[in-house]
């Protein structure tokens, strides 16, 4: 794979409530090296027809594009929508010390 697309940012989407479990298990199984929970932010979407208003807060985890099928489990398994968000955003460039850490991380 290009170096350029070896890692990924990702963004969840999700319940307050349901963001530290996530993160932690994310974590926990070295699918991803970091997560950060942002503070709560407004959605707007249309679901089944309808137009929906909701509070979030969004995950942004680093982690290699080799661990997205392990990142997409946890999510499927956790994430309380029946249709959870998870983008994965290529990096282009990062701190190559930064991305050293996530190597050693996430592939234990």
């Amino acid at each position: 794979m290009d170096e350029k697309t070896e890692y990924v940012m990702c963004v969840i989407s999700l319940p307050a409530e349901n963001a530290r479990a996530i993160a932690l298990r994310l974590v926990n199984d070295n699918a991803a090296a970091c997560v950060q929970i942002t503070n709560p932010v407004t959605s707007i979407y249309r679901w089944e027809g309808k137009i929906c208003e909701q509070a979030e807060v969004l995950l942004f985890l680093k982690t290699r594009m080799d661990k997205i099928s392990a990142v997409t489990s946890i999510i499927n398994e956790l994430h309380p929508y029946k249709v959870p968000e998870l983008i994965a955003i290529p990096v282009t460039y990062g701190n190559p010390d930064y991305l050293a850490w996530i190597d050693e991380v996430v592939c234990k």
